[in-house]
């Protein structure tokens, strides 16, 4: 078998189950265990997938389902998601209406505003009273409150935002893949950040360099529908990409 016939059949077995063994390899193609290692050494070179211990994953995603508290965000990442905030405050002038998610890496903009910068609306009960203790216009949006990630979400949330048009909007995101997007656990907290995306003019994702390449459960909005804010040049397969920023 030639060899990039058994790259399209290694790659085509990736892309049905995101994760794949040496043996079901060899079951498929025929061949050696030896000729199937360098198969993937070739094609993880190249980045078309991620070679792991036994086999190999897909490197547009890697899965996870599970929700840290944001008491554990914040032990997480601190030092790239301030400069990333800091990036994103700068962005920010004082005649916006922007969407302020809720989120760890969100909540660092708010050390990096001058007083009344703009106008925001936000889902995070601490956003709003950091932001009104500052002097800001600040409006909360209503519903109910999730313990784990202290965002409001809902129908009622989503009914506000849809009276809303923000000139800027600043999203949080537990993944970014180019293939399923931006990601997070919860489908209710996915649906009033989709709906915020859809009201803002420029949307703005903040993602740290270890959320690349990360899948959660449900996508909020596509690939090429925001800018990317991120702290360093992004890993193989989204270097190149036009809509993503590197804070300087």
């Amino acid at each position: 078998m030639l060899t990039e016939k058994r790259y399209e059949l290694i790659l085509e077995l990736l892309d049905k189950k995101r994760s794949v063994t040496v043996p079901e390899i060899k079951e498929v193609l025929g061949v050696s265990e030896s000729t199937i290692r360098r198969d993937l050494n070739a094609l993880d070179k190249a980045g078309r997938l991620t070679k792991v211990f036994g086999g190999a994953v897909s490197s547009d995603g890697t899965f996870t389902g599970t929700e840290p508290s944001v008491a554990q965000k914040m032990e997480l990442q601190q030092e790239e998601k301030r400069r990333i905030a800091q990036f994103a405050a700068g962005l920010i002038q004082p005649d916006d209406f922007v969407y302020l998610d809720a989120g760890t890496t969100t909540g660092y903009i708010l050390d990096y505003l001058p007083a009344r910068s703009a106008t925001f609306v936000t889902n995070a009960v601490s956003h709003a009273k950091r932001l009104a203790a500052a002097g800001n216009r600040v409006i909360l949006i209503g519903g109910e409150l999730k313990g784990t990630t202290e965002a409001v979400i809902g129908s009622q949330a989503i009914l506000t935002i849809q009276g809303y048009h923000f000139t800027k909007g600043f999203f949080g995101t537990n993944g970014v893949s180019k293939r399923h997007g931006f990601t997070t656990p919860d489908p209710n907290e996915a649906l009033v950040k989709q709906e915020a995306m859809r009201q803002t003019e420029r949307c703005y994702v903040l993602a740290d360099s270890q959320k690349f390449g990360m899948v959660s459960s449900v996508t909020f909005g596509v690939f090429e529908e925001a800018t990317i804010l991120t702290e360093t040049e992004p890993p193989e397969g989204f270097s190149g990409s036009k809509n993503i920023r590197v804070a300087k």
